[in-house]
């Protein structure tokens, strides 16, 4: 079998590929199916609905580090199928769920699935393509959760006229198909020098920090800002994420280095991801409940309608690598911020309760996927660029959590400025006000953004005291 493995290069990039596209894909797919989810549930409000997102996010950003290094201690492959096992069954579970909170269940079993197969199957792309082509096919693999992105609003429409529950199956067959090629094709893969467990309390304590902040967020709208639930959710955050922070400073191999934050380049990096994600996620969201709520779009109408956004990241992502090398990249990533900003602004500005697209949502989605291809895959490129081959995995993939725990934030600021308005007039307003707040949000993204320019200067310290993280493969991209 070693020797056949060794011919088909090409089956273990494809099979390895379509999970992380069926990873990513899950997560742009659902926004589309929020509609058909809520009336299904017996007219659910937006801010227990809003959890089928951020459980799923939440879980996904706290375990991806540690899921990378138990798959380097154990065996990738290995990993990587438990992985695609547990997030395929969670997939049909998710289909059959009667309820809010059973899907939200599925959904973090799903999620750490995905937080397993994620960098095992980077891992493995790694371990198994041959050295003249290891870049190229950790390129593909990257490109791969973008072009999630881009299609997902499409799927997600055209499954939901069937049914939303269509949005989970779709998983099963994709996900078996995975797991069979991945038996017979795909070779196994460690990291013989990983010997430590990471640490499973901390990234605990920060599920519980961000799930915490997320409540209080969430439901203080409808429970009160100055309700004692409120105050017990902002106090166990602070507590939370205090304990997070000692675990991280005192196990050998902590979800977060501290001493990674010491580089200033990286450090402002992931400030600037978790700002622009924020109204990243946020919009896309606004923009999917605008058209089906207020102006009747059906699932499949609103998601070709948004795709146009995702279309426009390729050539400005082309465009930013060409002007990185005569524009310090921090500057380069402000455009693109405040790009986005703009396209939130211009749709405040113009749009109305009565359908316009061409007018007010169309040129934002162009200027707005203009913005995020000058911002978001430069973020990634150059975060770790201070970082040492060692550092860089587990640099990008701190750097993906960043982004992950601003796509939750984006999601909460959104449920707590729109709520659930009684009539389109007051949709418009309060939407205009999210808008609005998510601009401002860019716009602070866009100022940080120039000090997470790499410097020459910049280079990594020795890792924190009593560190010895394991890392994953020295040029994995999460």
């Amino acid at each position: 079998m070693g020797p056949r493995l060794a011919t088909h290069p090409s089956v273990v990039l494809t099979v390895l590929c379509s999970a992380a596209f069926m990873a990513n894909l899950d997560v742009f797919i659902v926004n589309v199916a929020f509609d058909d989810i809520g009336r299904d549930f017996g007219g659910a409000h937006l801010s227990d609905l809003s959890w089928i997102l951020n459980a799923y996010t939440i879980f996904y950003a706290a375990l991806l580090v540690p899921a990378g290094r138990i798959a380097d201690r154990f065996g990738r492959k290995g990993t990587f199928m438990l992985g695609l096992g547990l997030f395929t069954a969670a997939s049909a579970a998710g289909a059959t769920a009667q309820g809010v909170w059973s899907l939200v269940a599925f959904r973090i079993a799903q999620s750490i699935g995905a937080a397993l197969l994620t960098p095992s199957s980077l891992g493995l792309v790694i371990a198994s393509a041959p050295a003249a082509r290891r870049t190229r096919s950790v390129r593909i693999w990257a490109a791969s959760g973008a072009f999630a992105a881009a299609v997902g609003p499409v799927i997600g429409g055209l499954l939901v006229e069937a049914s939303w529950r269509w949005v989970f199956l779709v998983n099963v067959p994709v996900g078996i198909a995975a797991l069979v090629t991945t038996m017979l094709f795909v070779p196994p893969s460690r990291d013989e020098n990983a010997k430590r467990l990471p640490d499973v309390l901390g990234a605990v304590l920060l599920i519980l920090a961000i799930g915490a902040l997320t409540l209080g967020l969430v439901e203080g709208p409808d429970w009160g800002w100055t309700d004692l639930r409120i105050h017990a959710a902002w106090a166990a955050t602070l507590l939370t994420f205090g304990g997070f922070l000692i675990s991280s400073r005192h196990h050998p191999t902590p979800v977060i280095d501290p001493a990674l934050f010491k580089v200033r380049a990286f450090a402002w990096a992931n400030v600037t991801a978790l700002l622009f994600c924020v109204p990243f996620a946020a919009v896309l969201l606004s923009n999917i409940l605008w058209l089906q709520q207020v102006w009747g779009y059906s699932a499949i109408r609103t998601g070709f309608a948004v795709a146009v956004g995702p279309l426009m990241v390729p050539p400005f992502n082309m465009i930013s690598h060409r002007i990185g090398h005569r524009i310090p990249l921090g500057y380069v990533v402000a455009a693109g911020c405040l790009m986005y900003s703009a396209g939130s602004l211009y749709t405040s500005l113009t749009v109305t309760v009565h359908p316009n697209y061409a007018v007010s949502i169309l040129p934002s989605l162009l200027i707005g996927g203009a913005g995020v291809g000058l911002a978001l895959p430069t973020i990634l490129s150059s975060a770790t660029a201070g970082l040492p081959p060692t550092q860089s995995a587990t640099g990008s993939a701190v750097v993906t959590m960043s982004r992950q725990v601003g796509t939750v934030l984006g999601v909460c600021i959104l449920v707590a400025v729109v709520g659930s308005p009684a009539t389109a007039q007051a949709a418009h307003t309060v939407f205009r006000h999210a808008w609005w707040a998510l601009a401002v949000v860019g716009v602070l993204g866009a100022l940080v953004a120039p000090r997470m320019t790499p410097k020459a200067r910049d280079s990594a310290p020795a890792p924190s005291h009593g560190s010895t993280a394991d890392p994953l493969p020295s040029d994995q991209v999460v």
